[in-house]
């Protein structure tokens, strides 16, 4: 897939464990405008140990019953990948261990997200540049330092983004960070995409995103801020998330066609119509002799431009002009 110009939905964990629930979410997601829609594949397991704390932000249940009560079996998560395909949009997920890797590539999974708590993971990064599929690494919680040795890993094997991304939820505005986009781009050249990881409630961080170069913007979606569970609150829902994916795509549609402001000949009616032309300020005699006190500028924009005044000043009629006549060059000597 080419990772140019693409919405996100990030659907994560809000299906709460419900398969039912998955499938609609992708297919709400697609009908609100998104191209992927991405979930997060959690073998607990594998990622965590049993008194691993909770983030601030959600403790209602511990880590480890929380990614084992959420979690859907291989054959779902085929399902879900199928589910993606019938309705238009690619599949996407973020792993959080080798496991969840060795799950993915077992579905058919043809991106992958690097969440920012696994960017210092640097074996699965590694993991992740063998298999040579496009990688989209988050940002969220990394120094400059920690983000420069993830994109060494991975940039001269996949096809990479590297997303803004500040790991609050949600995301005051002060803490976006759009800065640091066209700090990306300096610091990693032409080899690699940015983007945005969107964890504010509104759509202006999103917009303005891709207004400044990032090509694929993520937001977390749901059915209802009311739902269950860590992402829900702090996600779109489907009625703001449509005009969001909207006016992301009207921006870079904006991008992809530049105006020449050299040339104007599309406005010529326009012009003619709101424009002014140089007309007589009150009948003047043949021979007079214009001065800026017996000229107008007026509609219509067809005779001479009021642009051009001083060419006739001190030029003589040699006709006759009643007021409000447009001046012509034919009435001139």
């Amino acid at each position: 897939m080419n990772l140019n110009n693409v919405v996100i939905a990030e659907v994560g964990s809000v299906h709460d464990g419900s398969f039912g629930n998955a499938c609609k979410l992708i297919e709400l997601a697609a009908s609100c405008g998104s191209d992927v829609v991405k979930f997060q594949t959690h073998i607990a397991s594998a990622e965590t140990i049993l008194s691993a704390p909770n983030p601030i932000y959600f403790d209602s249940e511990s880590r480890y019953d929380y990614f084992t009560r959420t979690s859907f079996s291989l054959q779902q998560w085929k399902s879900l990948k199928k589910h993606c395909d019938k309705f238009g949009v690619v599949f996407l997920s973020s792993p959080f261990s080798i496991e969840s890797i060795d799950l993915l590539e077992e579905i058919g999974c043809p991106i992958y997200k690097v969440p920012s708590g696994e960017v210092t993971n640097h074996y699965m990064l590694e993991k992740l540049a063998d298999i040579c599929k496009p990688v989209i690494l988050s940002s969220g919680m990394s120094s400059w330092d920690e983000l420069d040795a993830a994109v060494s890993i991975l940039i001269d094997k996949v096809d990479l983004v590297v997303m803004q991304c500040t790991t609050s939820y949600p995301c005051p505005i002060p803490l976006v960070g759009l800065n640091v986009l066209a700090e990306m781009k300096v610091r990693y050249g032409e080899n690699i995409k940015v983007g945005f990881s969107d964890h504010t409630t509104g759509v202006a961080a999103g917009i303005a995103a891709a207004a400044l170069g990032a090509t694929v913007i993520e937001k977390h979606f749901t059915f209802s801020n009311s739902m269950y569970g860590s992402d829900a609150k702090n996600a779109m829902e489907p009625s703001e998330f449509i005009q969001y994916a909207t006016a992301i795509k009207d921006v870079w549609k904006m991008l992809d066609s530049p105006v020449d402001k050299s040339d104007c000949t599309i406005y010529s009616d326009m012009k003619s119509i709101f424009e002014k032309s140089i007309v007589a300020a009150s009948d003047l005699n043949e021979g007079e002799l214009l001065t800026i006190e017996k000229i107008r500028f007026k509609k219509p924009g067809d005779g001479i431009s009021a642009s051009k005044y001083k060419d006739v000043l001190g030029k003589m009629l040699k006709t006759s002009i009643a007021a409000d006549q447009q001046i012509l060059p034919g009435n001139l000597v």
